[in-house]
């Protein structure tokens, strides 16, 4: 199934560039793998082994050339969601649940589809997971005391809010510094990696100057090991499973949702494409191995990905290279990093929570004022309130409501005067001529199930009185499903009752297929379809009895009398 050498061609100049990406990505991927696990409620080395492992693997055997997996910010309410709610043991089944489905998405080529999520959809949960993000890190910048975290946004407010009193000024000293070189920095040297640097200087600060005035990782998680973990097998059970596929089926969405844009985002700045179902089953594969080693859920970074481009990678090389970096970083120097100060993570997460916000786009789409702004603003609202699991398919579901809306708006029933009857068959002009025993309709728009209804209420309402011959022209109809189809056999039905005709004009390949399939084709009959309404319009005056006609019966009008003797016809 997975064929391709990503690897093949290399030069030794090719490693080279590899080598640099990979170092310059992992000095990156340390600070945010620790703030990113801590903000997920666990401890700060899981992010670091998330790093090592899951980088490792789709490095490995993703879909893209530059792929860089690891914790992301988009996981952290959904992380710390299960984490309070089931525990950290049920948030690894969880992760292996998800890796799971994510192979499994691969196999049924899933990649494929998950491009069709409205953009409303994605900004708005983007949007929701930068609130919570940002509003979660207010405990440490501030340096708040006695905070227990809980499930919902404003239940964590409330906490902030009645600890107020708690403030730690060494904590916001600490934290300023961190976002000013954050801010400030990058603009005078651009290639220092300013996120390990907002790191290294606040902690030796808080060291010479403020020893013991402030929360670290040491004091709060004890240190950080300094050493991979033993494997240890995560208890999957088939009350497991029950109990936690929802949260599972959020961290394989999200997860594969993420992978892909960041996927994408690589094409756009390489040139290269990557596969999309292979990179779901690198990411299902990093999320089951991950468990093993007590990593956290991983997907695929755009950050870290463009980082990665940026310095000049050229295959997944960097990633392994990134993954071996944080491994050997991890080994030599974890001791150093109990030291380090929560509140120099705060600005980091803060930074990202507003780079991930997509401020910007959220704007554009609700000054529009159009279905998709509901759906942004209900999808952000339920991210920040509720959670995930209920934002994403209440998004999806008003999305789809309005697009079929506005879908089911586009069809229209247009009645025309075929030029034999505006310029007059006998020649005397009469542009307001109509023939009571012919009515002619151009169809416009999918006869769907969302507009079925409307196509057949508008054909009946505008045939005021029965003519004996209807003609549809479908040229413009490009799709018929059950329902559309189930709504013109009414009417075809309906038409036949009362003795009379109907005759389709330019159908597309794909709606006649579909009749054909149903029946219908057969039920109108295969004399009355045409490939144009001309001929559509000569068969129907052929079979009219014009001495019944109220128009044609009546002296000095010929019309259709003098075409039907010109082309031999009989009444």
């Amino acid at each position: 199934m997975y064929k391709e050498n990503r690897f093949r061609g290399l030069t030794g100049a090719d490693v080279k560039k590899d080598l640099i990406a990979g170092v310059t990505v992992g000095v990156v991927a340390i600070p945010l793998g620790m703030a990113f696990a801590i903000a997920s409620g666990v401890k700060p080395e899981y992010g670091l082994y998330t790093t090592i492992i899951a980088g490792l693997l789709v490095a490995l055997f993703g879909g893209s050339r530059f792929q860089i997996a690891g914790p992301t910010g988009a996981f952290i309410p959904i992380l710390l969601a299960i984490v309070l709610q089931y525990g950290y043991e049920d948030l690894l089944i969880a992760g292996f649940l998800a890796g799971i489905m994510l192979i499994l998405m691969s196999f049924f080529k899933v990649g494929s589809l998950i491009k069709f999520i409205p953009r409303s959809v994605t900004i708005g949960f983007t949007s929701g997971i930068a609130v919570i993000i940002f509003s979660g890190q207010l405990e440490n910048f501030f340096g708040l005391a006695g905070i227990e975290k809980k499930e919902y946004f404003h239940q964590n407010m409330m906490q902030i809010l009645s600890n107020l009193s708690t403030i730690n000024i060494y904590s916001i000293m600490i934290a300023f510094t961190g976002l000013f070189i954050i801010i400030f920095i990058p603009k005078i040297f651009p290639r220092i990696p300013v996120l390990l640097v907002a790191l290294i200087i606040p902690t030796i600060i808080s060291i010479l100057f403020f020893p013991d005035k402030m929360a670290t990782i040491g004091t709060a998680f004890g240190g950080i090991s300094q050493s991979l973990p033993p494997i240890q097998i995560p208890a999957v059970t088939w009350e497991k499973i029950v109990y936690l596929w929802q949260p599972a089926f959020v961290i394989a969405m999200l997860g594969g949702i993420e992978s892909l844009l960041s996927a994408v985002v690589a094409d756009g700045m390489t040139g290269k494409q990557h596969r999309s179902n292979r990179e779901l089953f690198g990411q299902g594969l990093a999320n089951i191995v991950t468990p093993f080693f007590g990593g956290i859920p991983a997907t695929g970074a755009i950050a870290r990905t463009a980082t990665n481009i940026k310095s000049g990678a050229v295959s997944p090389f960097s990633g392994i290279f990134q993954s071996v970096f944080v491994l050997l970083t991890l080994l030599l120097f974890a001791p150093f990093a109990s030291h380090i100060p929560l509140a120099s993570m705060a600005p980091i997460l803060m930074v990202v929570a507003f780079n991930m916000s997509e401020y910007k786009s959220f704007w554009h789409i609700l000054k529009l004022r159009t279905g998709d702004s509901l759906v942004l603003v209900t999808t952000f609202l339920l991210t920040v309130f509720v959670n995930l699991t209920i934002a994403v398919p209440i998004g999806l579901l008003l999305a789809m409501i309005s697009f079929i809306k506005r879908i089911s708006g586009m069809v229209e029933v247009e009645k025309i005067i075929p030029d034999r009857f505006a310029n007059g068959i006998a020649g005397n002009g009469d542009s307001d001529y109509r023939c009571p025993k012919i009515a002619s309709y151009t169809v416009h728009g999918p006869l769907f199930f969302g507009a079925a209804d409307r196509f057949e209420k508008m054909i009946t309402r505008s045939i005021n009185k029965r003519p004996a011959v209807l003609i549809l022209k479908m040229r413009h109809v490009s799709l018929i499903d059950v329902t559309g189809e189930a709504n013109l056999a009414s009417l075809v039905e309906d038409f036949q009752k009362k003795k009379g005709i109907v005759l389709i004009s330019e159908l597309q390949e794909d709606p006649l297929n579909m009749l054909k399939k149903t029946g219908l084709y057969d039920r109108i009959g295969k004399d009355h379809f045409f490939e144009n309404t001309t001929d559509a319009i000569d068969y129907a005056i052929s079979i009219i009895n014009v001495n019944k006609c109220p128009v044609c019966s009546k002296d000095g009008t010929t019309s259709c009398q003098v075409y039907k003797k010109i082309n031999g016809h009989s009444s």
